[in-house]
């Protein structure tokens, strides 16, 4: 979930869930490989975001809602 939003105000919306990619090179550098409202994926400070564990019936209901 996004929390902060600092100098991305059109790329990222704040309470906003995002779908997060693994990225291990980014995560060396303490950015998430997200994707953002253009629909590409895109570096921002991992700061930024909250990860949740999301229940499997809401991860079911999201996936079918894309």
């Amino acid at each position: 979930m996004c929390v902060r939003n600092e100098g991305y105000p059109a790329s990222l919306e704040l309470r906003k869930l995002y779908v997060v990619l693994e990225d291990a090179v980014a995560a060396k550098h303490h950015l998430v490989r997200v994707i953002d409202e253009s629909g590409d994926d895109y570096l921002f400070p991992a700061d930024y975001f909250v990860a949740l564990r999301l229940p499997a019936n809401v991860k079911l209901a999201l996936s079918k809602a894309s």
